[in-house]
Formats: structure tokens, C-alpha cells, sequence
């Protein structure tokens, strides 16, 4: 197990610089950044000049990638156009994203799995259809159309859960967000558990464990369901990183400066050091989230063994 661990370290290193290497030329040439520092009105030369060295965008683009990639190291994301520095935006920015989006793993975890358990061990029936029904409506409609109906009836109409998110955006708060960021994976893992289950039941160790007679209740958690999570425990690792990444709806709709917001403006200002230095960390959950998967793997199977 060590062994296999420091070989994927090891593995992360070239991924991780080709990916920031791929976002730092796409960033860097999306626009012109000087040109939105001065607004509306065209940046006079002697200033453009001015704001080039200052940000060091005068400099090749290879230079300024390996320029980013050494300050990384001690920890400088680099300073946005706006002055302040990248660290700060993180600081204020990851934690409420990370209670966001640990709330919504919860959701796709107790609901999503015990849903998809149900339903496998019900197939065909009434609650079976039902379920399906629901979560194809919730993998069709938009998450924005999603998050606009979740507040107005849960939040304003029947007032159960906050509509709004304070500056401090507590747990209770991020229910609501949790809920609506969570919606479309919710569906997925719903059905995929579902379908491993349904499929799982038929194999022979399942029948071998009924026929020496053990509870159900342990055929379904200790044989049925321990070998049927694997594909869903790869779909809840990889989706750890789009709900950081994609959370610019849900933080949109319920005002909430998290990550989402923070790259969205990055873009839409040309900031290319912030949207750099935010892709760059949730790169490296990417790859954390992954080598996670790969360790529950053998606890979920003993069969599976890392050399």
C-alpha cells in the first residue's frame, strides 16, 4: 500500500503541471486584461505599459508560467488587478465552498445511496418506477430552474429553510444551496447505486450468503451493498471537484461569495492570476479525491491489493 501510494504521488506531478500549464495559456489568452483594467475607456500606451510591468505581462508567457509555478511553491498565488492578494480571496472563498460542498456529499451519500438501495431491491414495483420518474425530472431540469423553485417554495412560500445566505453562511443556512448543488449528482448516484444493486443481487455470493442462512439485513449491508459501492464511491470522488468547481450557479443564485463566484469574476474581469490560483487548488482536490477513490477501493473489496 505505501508503495502504491508514493507511485501516485509521484504520478501527480506531471499531471498537475500539465494541467496548470493547459489553464495558465488558456487564462492568458481569453483576452486582454490591461484593457479591462481601464474600463471603458482604451488605456492610454504609457499606462498599459505601466500595468504590464507592474503585473509582469510584458514578460513571455513561458517566463510568467514559470515565474507562477516558483512563487507557488512558497505559497504566492500571485496579486489580483485589484491589489489584493490571491491567498486572501482563497481564504474567505474555500470555506464557505467546502461547507457547501461537504453538505451536498452528505445529501448524495444518505439519500442518494439509501434511494438507489431501495429501489434496487424493489425493482420493477410502484416505488421503483417512482423514484425513477423524479430523479429523471431532476437530471432534466436546469439547476438554475432548480434553485429559483427550491427557494421560492421552501424558503419564502413555506419558510422551512433559510432563502438567504449570511456573510458567515453557517451550516443550517447551506442546507437550501447544499440541497440544490447537490440535485443533479443526487439523481445519478440514485440511480447508479440502483443499478448496482439490482445487478449485484443476482451474483452468486449474495445467493451463497442466503442460503447459509444470514439475516437479510447483513447479506444487504455486509455482501450486496460493500461490493456494490465501488462504482459509486468513483462517481462521489470525482464529483467532489465539480461541485467546488461548479458551484457558480448555486452561489449566484443564493448570493454566496464562494469559489464559483470568485472564478466567475475572475473571468468576467480578465482577472487572470485569480482564475489561475483558484483552478490550481481545485486541480490539486482533483487529484487528492482520486488517490482517496483508489484507497477505498480495497476496503470496500478485500480482493483488490496495491502492490
Amino acid at each position: 500500500m505505501g508503495r502504491y501510494v508514493v507511485r501516485r504521488l509521484l504520478q501527480m506531478i506531471p499531471v498537475f503541471v500539465g494541467a496548470t500549464l493547459l489553464i495558465f495559456l488558456m487564462v492568458n489568452v481569453m483576452g486582454d486584461p490591461i484593457a479591462g483594467l481601464c474600463g471603458e475607456r482604451r488605456c492610454d500606451p504609457a499606462t498599459a505599459a505601466r500595468l504590464e510591468r507592474e503585473f509582469g505581462l510584458d514578460k513571455p508567457v513561458r517566463q510568467q508560467y514559470l515565474t507562477y509555478m516558483g512563487n507557488l511553491f512558497t505559497g504566492d498565488f500571485g496579486t489580483a488587478f485589484n491589489g489584493q492578494e490571491v491567498t486572501e480571496l482563497m481564504a474567505t472563498a474555500f470555506p464557505v465552498t467546502i461547507r457547501l460542498t461537504l453538505i451536498a456529499i452528505l445529501f448524495e451519500i444518505v439519500v442518494g445511496i439509501a434511494l438507489g438501495v431501495v429501489t434496487g431491491l424493489r425493482r420493477g414495483r410502484p416505488v421503483d418506477t417512482g423514484v425513477l420518474l423524479l430523479t429523471l425530472v431532476v437530471i432534466s431540469v436546469p439547476t438554475f430552474v432548480t434553485g429559483l423553485l427550491l427557494q421560492l417554495l421552501l424558503g419564502v412560500k413555506w419558510g422551512w429553510i433559510s432563502p438567504s445566505v449570511s456573510s458567515g453562511a453557517p451550516f443550517d443556512e447551506l442546507l437550501l444551496p447544499g440541497l440544490v448543488l447537490a440535485s443533479v449528482s443526487l439523481a445519478y448516484v440514485t440511480r447508479l447505486t440502483r443499478t448496482s444493486i439490482a445487478e449485484n443481487r443476482r451474483s452468486d455470493y449474495v445467493r451463497t450468503a442466503v442460503a447459509k442462512g444470514l439475516p437479510r439485513r447483513r447479506v444487504i449491508t455486509r455482501h450486496l451493498l460493500r461490493n456494490s459501492l465501488i462504482p459509486v464511491v468513483t462517481f462521489i470522488g470525482a464529483d467532489i471537484g465539480f461541485l467546488m468547481g461548479g458551484a457558480i450557479v448555486t452561489e449566484r443564485i443564493f448570493n454566496i461569495h464562494g469559489v464559483g463566484y470568485q472564478i466567475y469574476q475572475g473571468i468576467l474581469r480578465q482577472n487572470t492570476q485569480t482564475v489561475v490560483g483558484f483552478v490550481t487548488v481545485l486541480v490539486l482536490v482533483f487529484l487528492v479525491a482520486n488517490l482517496v477513490v483508489d484507497l477505498l477501493y480495497a476496503v470496500l473489496d478485500p480482493r483488490i491489493r496495491y502492490a
